[in-house]
């Protein structure tokens, strides 16, 4: 009977240090993957100021492999499931861009219906200025957006080179797909955008992608004979005239499962390969930075590209020299991009008017009142340029969103 008993205890003794081995070996595997995550970018920390119930405050990591909104979402990992409602929305911010940013951002929270979820991609010195301004919004604009912040960062071997491309920062966007690994699709937007009604319109077009369709843009002119690319460029770009990355609209899980054609080597190429060897070939005879450099890939794969109208992304090319953007005459203007700088400027006012009405707009108070009709006032007296005699189409599409919005709130009082 002792020797029986002495075998089943040596057993016992056996079984648990053998747990206590695999759990070890456990931690162990996971401790190397989550530090290779955090080397591969060089990224030291982010913050990560997720879902909608207000979990803030809490620092995570922000990277490739981990974001601690993705991680505490793992059973449903952003875009990937039709039950996710939100939509998905990255800007890049570097210099003085602060306060734009947060102007773009506020017109989105102002009139989505659906749920948000914002990445912003910021120089280290705009991380706590970001963080502190939008928690300090009101609770009922905070319930409707979550957010994470994200350092900038560029493939170590050539990101000196990346960053002075075109503008500080603005080639980020091709990195997206690579670094947002766990998002399926998302609505890139430059600083300088405001929203004229909610983000879900534009985030349904996601739903008119046939199968080979990856990305969505608009044209970078509808007249060619203002067009730049089609008189000016010295590279390949895409159709007539162009397209203009300001408002791009990606499923990110086909970019990178794609591989692309191009005219550097017969094989085609996948999304973390192509863009190197692009910029190399075409650095002296790019101006316009990674939008060129979109341009060049979607000339050679056309068929990836869903163009979808001028209303989306209306810039002052559209009506500097009389209105041009057939679809926003007859349906109004979508989505504004203040490019040019014509936000901080007097050279189109009309666009400067738009602006300053969203920034200086109190949360809370009525925006038919405090926004629409004092913008209207002010439309009024930009009459004397071409944008400013086409200012009806800016607050077309922004009155029916913020009437909507209204309607909203009236119902739920």
């Amino acid at each position: 009977m002792r020797c029986y008993l002495q075998a089943f205890l040596l057993c016992m003794v056996f079984i648990f240090f053998s747990l206590v081995y695999v759990f070890n070996q456990l931690a162990s595997t996971l401790e190397d993957r989550d530090g290779w995550g955090l080397k591969e970018q060089g990224i030291p920390g982010g913050r990560s100021h997720d879902d909608g119930h207000l979990l803030r405050k809490r620092p995570g990591l922000a990277g490739r492999d981990h974001e601690e909104g993705h991680d505490r979402e793992r059973s449903s990992s952003p875009g990937k499931h039709h039950g996710d409602e939100r939509s998905h929305v990255a800007v890049v911010a570097c210099g003085t861009r602060l306060e734009e940013t947060l102007t773009m951002l506020k017109s989105a929270v102002l009139l989505s219906k659906k749920p948000l979820h914002f990445y912003i991609f910021a120089e280290d010195d705009l991380h706590e200025p970001f963080k502190n301004a939008l928690d300090s919004w009101p609770r009922t604009a905070q319930t409707k957006f979550n957010f994470t912040i994200y350092p900038i960062t560029f493939p170590e071997k050539n990101a000196k080179e990346w960053k002075k491309l075109f503008k500080p920062c603005a080639s980020q966007r091709l990195f997206l797909p690579l670094i947002l690994k766990e998002v399926d699709s998302l609505l890139y937007v430059d600083t300088d955008i405001i929203f004229l009604q909610p983000v879900e319109d534009i985030w349904a077009l996601l739903s008119q992608f046939d199968s080979s369709h990856l990305a969505a843009m608009a044209p970078e002119h509808e007249e060619p004979r203002i067009g730049w690319y089609n008189r000016f460029a010295r590279h390949p770009y895409y159709g007539k005239t162009g397209i203009n990355s300001g408002v791009m609209l990606m499923n990110m899980t086909r970019l990178r499962e794609k591989s692309f054609k191009n005219d550097m080597t017969t094989v085609p190429l996948k999304w973390e390969e192509i863009l190197m060897p692009l910029l190399q070939k075409y650095k002296l005879n790019i101006t316009w930075g990674d939008q060129d450099l979109l341009n060049i890939i979607f000339h050679h794969n056309p068929e990836s590209l869903y163009v979808f109208p001028c209303q989306w992304n209306y810039r002052p090319d559209h009506c500097i020299y009389g209105s041009n953007c057939q679809q926003a005459d007859q349906e109004g203007v979508f989505i504004l991009h203040g490019n040019r700088g014509v936000y901080h400027n007097d050279k189109q006012p009309a666009f400067r008017a738009i602006y300053e009405a969203i920034q200086k707009y109190p949360f809370g108070e009525n925006m038919e009142t405090s926004l629409l009709q004092p913008l209207e006032a002010s439309l009024r007296t930009t009459t004397n340029s071409y944008c400013g005699r086409a200012s009806h189409l800016f607050t077309k599409k922004l009155k029916q969103s913020i009437l909507s919005v209204q309607q909203e709130v009236t119902q739920r009082r």
